[in-house]
């Protein structure tokens, strides 16, 4: 394998410690049979990360990174692999742990983002509601603002529809969640289905309609902080991926890049 290459670093970069912390989380073997792998995992991730904040094409990566089709192959490789969610997930228990919080929640926030798509195609609807054509970020937070999971889905679905895809995918990943905080859009039959199906607590936060103007809702903001995190990778400023797949490894690359 190839040195890594000296060449001036973008903002975007790992430092020296954060590369130690994330290397024990990539995968070990080859992704082509047979083939060498050439190119550091350090600067594929670099150019990744440079993709997520500088909201570049794939095709206009600067020339000091790995080619832009190896870079692009090692994501959709770790895409499919589900990498992406397990070191995810690894940060996210080690920051928990270094809060002084338990490795897992015990109670989440969630909320969706309505994003406007492309010309690219690919799954995408009108949300009335917001007068946005494109797709839907629905995340579940803990109480610190990480990421649990993200589903991307056509901005048609309602937000309880699209919480059901959420909450069903969580199911028996987070042993000691219990409670889960969301807005009065997910108000309604959702609560009782969340505990009969999933046995957790559905709590809405309303906002007081004697307050006007903004107004600063308990445990709501923490997830509206997670999706302000979010905007400042100008690749998520739109949704840009064919495959929702795609999107959400970005969203999960994203954080993984904040923690």
């Amino acid at each position: 394998m190839m040195e890594q290459r000296q060449r001036i670093p973008y903002q975007s970069d790992l430092s020296n410690e954060q590369w130690e912390i994330i290397k024990p989380h990539l995968p070990t073997t080859q992704t082509n049979s047979g083939r060498k792998r050439i190119h550091p995992y350090r600067e594929i991730l670099n150019a990744i990360f440079y993709l997520l904040c500088s909201g570049c094409a794939w095709r206009l990566l600067p020339h000091d990174f790995p080619p832009w089709k190896t870079v692009y192959h090692y994501f959709r490789v770790w895409r499919n692999d589900g990498v992406w969610e397990c070191i995810n997930a690894a940060l996210r228990t080690d920051q928990r742990v270094a809060c002084g919080r338990k490795s897992e929640p015990s109670a989440a926030i969630l909320d969706s983002q309505s994003v406007k798509t492309t010309e690219t195609p690919g799954t995408r609807g009108y949300d009335a509601a917001k007068k946005v054509k494109g797709r839907k970020r629905h995340i579940l937070v803990d109480t610190i603002g990480l990421l649990l999971i993200v589903v991307v889905h056509a901005a048609n679905i309602q937000d309880r529809d699209g919480a059901k895809l959420v909450l069903e995918q969580v199911k028996g990943k987070f042993s000691r969640l219990e409670l889960i905080w969301a807005d009065a859009g997910y108000s309604g039959q959702l609560i009782d289905w969340v505990n009969y199906v999933c046995g957790w607590i559905l709590q809405i936060v309303k906002r007081s309609d004697d307050i006007k103007g903004f107004q600063i809702l308990p445990r709501r903001w923490v997830v509206e902080r997670t999706f302000g995190w979010l905007g400042r990778y100008r690749r998520l400023s739109k949704d840009y991926e064919g495959l929702t797949e795609s999107s959400q490894a970005f969203i999960y690359a994203a954080m993984i890049h904040i923690m």
